[in-house]
């Protein structure tokens, strides 16, 4: 029996129970054979990036958030789209990864669940290419109107999206167990 992957999902969105935050607790039951789940839901309280601080000082909330991302065998960041771009919160949690290594071929599943997205998951797609994080087409994923696919328990209710996320899920699963 293969031993359970460690993940790490950052939720991009500041809300406290957003519907990105629903979406990811979605995947973790229906990953809970493969994926030891965690779930990193405050990028609040991170420090502003300071380039000077990135390198040689950090502050000690962004060494534990690294490690988080170094010690995962799979990250996932499920965000939505602010004003045609991705959350400053993490905007401002990539760059503190930067100038480290740990986002290097690191399996990654992006998802943009928002009103529309589009852009949001285009900048998102750059910015993660350019950390070098290990994605395909398959390990992304663009979920538009998502207030209108999650019901009021939390569950999708939207027949078409709940196929593109098992499509996901499986092309995740395949990319991390690839490493």
């Amino acid at each position: 029996m293969n031993q359970k992957k460690n993940i790490l999902a950052i939720i991009g969105s500041a809300r406290t129970n957003s519907a990105n935050l629903q979406l990811v607790e979605i995947i973790g039951s229906l990953t809970v054979n493969e994926f030891n789940l965690t779930i990193f839901n405050d990028l609040k309280t991170l420090p502003h990036f300071d380039p000077e601080l990135s390198e040689n000082h950090p502050p000690k909330q962004i060494i534990e958030f690294r490690n988080r991302i170094e010690q995962a065998d799979g990250l996932i960041i499920c965000t939505p789209e602010y004003v045609f771009s991705i959350p400053s919160g993490l905007k401002n949690a990539i760059e503190w990864c930067i100038a480290t290594t740990i986002l290097m071929n690191k399996p990654t599943g992006l998802i943009t669940a928002s009103a529309s997205g589009q852009k949001g998951h285009e900048e998102l797609q750059l910015i993660m290419q350019t950390a070098m994080a290990k994605f395909t087409h398959e390990t992304t994923l663009l979920i538009q109107g998502i207030k209108g696919k999650v019901n009021e328990q939390g569950h999708l209710s939207d027949i078409n999206t709940q196929r593109q996320l098992g499509e996901f899920i499986n092309s995740f699963i395949n990319l991390v167990n690839s490493k």
